[in-house]
């Protein structure tokens, strides 16, 4: 198969989240090589992604990309990077911040519960 990339790739297990505008859904994913140009990411099982573009955001890297789906195959992606900058913010901390607050509410209501106080 001939390899009609433009800029070679670094293997890398880089954590990422891949969002779709449409419905704004955060699935998890690896990236499992990258360029300035593009990558190839998987997730964790057989995914439906829009035909047109997702947001990569890249924590490690903390970059966002704006990606057109180049192929998929199963659970496998592979994405080329737009030239348009990303409309989502590059860190994820909000979204971490968010959890963690929701996981502290509920671990002090399971508290209070254990304590009869609920």
């Amino acid at each position: 198969m001939q390899d009609r990339r433009q800029n070679t790739r670094d293997k890398v297990l880089y954590g990422g989240v891949a969002k779709s505008g449409e419905s704004d859904t955060a699935k998890d994913c690896v990236v499992r090589n990258i360029s300035e140009k593009g990558a190839s990411i998987e997730f964790s099982n057989v995914v439906r992604l829009p035909r047109e573009q997702i947001s990569l955001t890249i924590a490690r890297k903390g970059r966002s990309f704006l990606a057109n789906i180049i192929w998929w195959r199963d659970n496998f992606v592979g994405v080329a990077f737009s030239d348009e900058p990303p409309a989502l913010p590059v860190s994820d901390l909000d979204e971490r911040l968010r959890k963690s607050e929701a996981k502290k509410r509920q671990l002090q209501r399971r508290i209070k519960e254990l304590l009869g106080e609920g």
